[in-house]
């Protein structure tokens, strides 16, 4: 070692004792090959007889080294933090494995009881997983708190190994009495994808102790995010949900929406750039709306949201008192739709917690509707139908349901009598597309008869109580019904159905029975408004009572 580097050294660590047992060696550059190169700081962290923390990051760490300053670990079984960060820059990613088995193995042999495993941005790989492997099954790690891991280039096999480790330590504790209780987990920027991070989320609903989730960038997609999504729902205590920059599509939103609604203690979610898009925003402003008590934070940046769905979410955060910012950047609002946002935010005094809106994309053209029906042929085939079959089951509905359903008329309707409560035998709010299908037949038959006006809401009314029959799925159910009829910008592939007049009339009569809040009616109001010809196959006077109900419920 030149003498320049170990009087850099000796300078460096006359400075390396911070308190709380604390030893640091943060952002010294050093470069640290052999035996020799470490020597000082063996010496160090062998005469500091309480070492609690240890501080490494920002140095550069060979096999040999990690070997002498291992050796040193072995007696220090007090040690309770391990702060690891960019300790690699350069090395052969062989090398890192080593390393890091050396480093763990001097910590088992101490029989160090873990808090802190902060190893973030070493870019080691599943096999540097591996160099942790058994440090994570140990007693060492039966007390961590904090696991760190951000920017490892982990991906799939990483994020296995690692849950794997992590599931068999909780056993482990468990059996001891003292259950692994993690509360926070950092793996943004590793490439997990769905295997990876659905094999993390079994390890996070069996731990079922974290309070703070960060997993940005990581390639995942409707399908990890809902077993995400299922796991944290475990989690009674989540404070901060971070999955910034993965692909949630409606379906991944939906059963994240679902999730949150289950959890009181959320301060900050950041769903920013993870393509939440209009039914997914109006599925969390219901959550909002009803629950997250002490929200801090919401990001859904570049989501492809448009005005009236943004306008819904800000609504949905009136009572928010300890809201400190609202991120709606670069989704599709308009010029105008900025303005009526910022107005929108205004008026409940929280004009200053919305975050700038300077890249907003504008205004949605039709041409920048992205079809995504990918979560639609996942389902398919998961549950092996094809997109043509009808939601009720053969096997548990009468045959008049299914002739109805093929051919709807206002005869078939009255012939069904007690047997209309089997059009909707199921209500699945991820697939709501079918339940709105059916609800669309029935207020098409709207006629002058009086005899089949009062069929057709009867029936109306009989579905719209069995699919709003919580929040979330009541806002699912009408922001489902707006794509299905064209109002609202959607992402699969269905064919648009034309509103019918008796469509509008239903709608009328389900505003004034109560069936959707005013946000429903902020949402269709607002469409409306700006393209007053959209619900054109309807009567004008039918329209006009409509507007007029929605007005009346707007100042309710």
């Amino acid at each position: 070692m030149a003498s320049e580097d170990i009087a850099q050294l000796v300078d460096a660590l006359s400075e390396t004792h911070l308190g709380d047992g604390e030893l640091s060696y943060k952002g010294l550059g050093l470069k640290l090959d052999n035996v020799e190169s470490v020597e000082e700081l063996v010496q160090e962290i062998e005469r500091y007889q309480h070492l609690r923390a240890l501080r490494l990051e920002g140095n550069t760490l060979g096999v040999d080294a990690a070997r002498a300053i291992a050796k040193a670990l072995e007696s220090k079984d007090r040690l309770q933090r391990c702060y690891w960060s960019d300790l690699f820059t350069g090395r052969l990613r062989s090398e890192i494995p080593i390393a890091l088995k050396s480093l763990s193995g001097g910590l088992m042999i101490a029989g160090a009881r873990l808090t802190v495993l902060d190893l973030s941005d070493n870019a080691f790989g599943p096999d540097g997983v591996k160099g942790i492997d058994q440090l994570l099954r140990s007693t060492c790690s039966h007390t961590l708190r904090e696991l760190r891991l951000n920017n490892c280039g982990m991906g799939i096999g990483g994020g296995k190994i690692l849950a794997e480790a992590l599931m068999e330590c909780h056993r482990q504790s468990s059996e001891s009495g003292t259950p692994l209780a993690l509360r926070v987990f950092v793996a943004g920027r590793n490439r997990l994808e769905n295997e990876g991070a659905s094999a993390l989320a079994r390890a996070f609903q069996l731990m079922g102790s974290l309070e703070e989730v960060h997993m940005p960038q990581n390639g995942i997609n409707h399908s990890g995010v809902t077993a995400l999504a299922a796991a944290m729902r475990h989690n009674k205590d989540l404070r901060v949900l971070n999955l910034n920059d993965n692909t949630f599509t409606k379906r991944g939103t939906l059963a994240m929406a679902q999730a949150l609604g289950h959890l009181r203690n959320v301060q900050v979610i950041n769903f920013g750039d993870c393509l939440v898009r209009c039914e997914g925003a109006i599925a969390l402003a219901a959550v909002l709306r009803e629950g997250l008590p002490i929200l801090k934070e919401l990001n859904l940046s570049f989501g492809e949201i448009t005005d009236a769905a943004a306008l819904v979410v800000a609504q949905a955060l009136k009572d928010k008192p300890l809201l400190e910012k609202v991120d709606l950047n670069g989704n599709w609002l308009g010029e105008e739709g900025c303005e009526a946002l910022r107005e929108a935010m205004e008026c409940q005094d929280k004009g200053d917690i919305l975050a700038s809106l300077s890249d907003d994309e504008g205004e949605a053209e039709e041409d920048d509707e992205q079809h995504d029906n990918s979560d639609d042929e996942d389902d398919l085939k998961e549950n092996g139908t094809t997109a043509n079959e009808e939601s009720p089951s053969k096997a548990h509905c009468p045959e008049e349901v299914f002739s109805f359903l093929d051919c709807p008329s206002t005869e078939k309707l009255l012939q069904l009598g007690e047997m209309r409560k089997h059009l909707l035998p199921e209500v699945n709010i991820l697939d709501l597309q079918r339940a709105v299908d059916v609800l669309l037949k029935v207020a098409s038959l709207y006629g002058k008869e009086p005899e089949a006006k009062a069929i057709v809401l009867e029936t109306f009314d009989m579905l719209l109580r069995k699919l709003t029959g919580s929040t979330l799925q009541a806002y699912t159910i009408f922001s489902t019904l707006l794509v299905l009829i064209g109002l609202l910008k959607g992402e699969a592939r269905s064919k648009k159905l034309p509103p019918s007049p008796g469509l509008v009339l239903c709608l009328e009569h389900a505003v004034q029975q109560n069936y959707f809040a005013q946000d429903h009616a902020l949402l269709l109001h607002t469409i409306l408004s700006k393209n007053p010809k959209a619900l054109k196959s309807g009567r004008s006077s039918s329209i006009d009572k409509l507007s007029s109900a929605l007005e009346k419920k707007l100042l309710d």
